[in-house]
């Protein structure tokens, strides 16, 4: 007698699969859709890093192509997504900065000084700090000087220690460095400290700039002259001379308007160039962010537009620095 072998209950076909196929986790596909955007041509092919040997995995990007924005690509659906070029700038990327063609060294002209001989307007912008007035920590001035076709010509930084500047505030005595498009420092501008403690009129109580091209070579100064009611400034040479005048208006702090400071010839009668500090609104008003706009002739020595160039600096502390407020304890 034969034994019988128990069988376990047939079940239906659909039971038997939902048992030998696992669960899917993945939501359902979404339907596809026919859409009306018509793909592109397949972009470059980007080769993988070193020391890897496959391909790249789906969403990455390689970091030997630093303008390769790193976008998620969809595994799945029909059409892949494309963006339009440019519309996704690289995150983190400096604006690039056009400076000015450097020209070729010329004959008893102080090296760096050649862009100047080429111009008669140059512009003078201030970095504008928002920390600054956050924190009421003074910090160093920073200049951009361009042409008038927006090409940078200098830059110009304040080298001053932190003590000095907060302590003395917009009296302090100060370097500017300025260096060209190589990050050569070919002009130093130092103002020596001045106590102004003592009579106005006294002579140890006027602001001075030096002024040297290259560095370690004077070739001039701007010194204050009393007045009672402007600005008044005479341009000298190494030797101390008189060579120019710069008399400012009779209100230096004007509100809605520019400032003009006339540079002029030592009898006042023959208008060589001018100083403009123009007004930016409530950013002239509330913040150290100036513009300042210098006119020389274009056939100047181009020692005494360097001149010119440096007395904008000294009329900027003097007049329109201006400090964060103190805390009132």
């Amino acid at each position: 007698m034969s034994a019988v072998v128990p069988t376990a209950p047939e079940q239906p076909a659909g039971e038997m699969e939902n048992q030998t196929k696992p669960p899917d986790p993945r939501p359902d596909a979404p339907p596809e859709y026919n859409s009306h955007f018509v793909p592109g041509p397949p972009g470059t092919a980007v080769p993988p890093p070193a020391g890897y040997s496959g391909g790249l995995p789906m969403g990455y990007y390689s970091p030997q192509q630093p303008s390769t924005f790193p976008l998620y690509q969809p595994v799945g659906g029909t059409h892949p997504v494309q963006y339009q070029p440019g519309k996704y700038p690289v995150p983190n990327q400096p604006v690039p900065i056009t400076w000015m063609p450097g020209p070729t060294p010329m004959a008893n002209c102080p090296p760096g000084l050649e862009y100047l001989v080429q111009l008669d307007n140059i512009h003078v912008l201030q970095h504008f700090e928002p920390l600054e007035m956050m924190t009421r920590f003074e910090t160093n001035n920073r200049y951009d000087i361009k042409n008038n076709s927006d090409q940078m010509v200098y830059m110009v930084t304040e080298d001053t220690d932190d003590f000095t500047r907060n302590a003395y505030r917009t009296l302090r005595p100060f370097v500017l460095r300025v260096t060209d498009c190589m990050g050569r420092e070919i002009m130093t501008m130092q103002r020596p400290f001045r106590c102004t403690c003592c009579c106005f009129c006294c002579p140890s109580a006027r602001q001075e700039l030096e002024v040297q091209c290259p560095p370690g070579i004077t070739i001039g100064f701007v010194a204050e002259h009393w007045n009672l009611c402007r600005a008044v400034y005479s341009i000298q040479n190494e030797k101390k001379e008189n060579v120019m005048r710069v008399r400012g208006p009779c209100s230096t702090y004007g509100c809605g308007s520019d400032s003009v400071f006339e540079v002029k010839s030592l009898d006042g009668v023959s208008n060589i160039g001018s100083i403009i500090r123009k007004w930016n609104g409530l950013l002239s008003a509330m913040a150290d962010a100036d513009h300042f706009d210098i006119h020389f002739p274009l056939d100047l020595d181009v020692k005494m537009k360097a001149m010119i160039f440096g007395a904008c600096f000294l009329i900027d502390f003097m007049y329109f620095e201006r400090s964060p407020p103190q805390r009132s304890r």
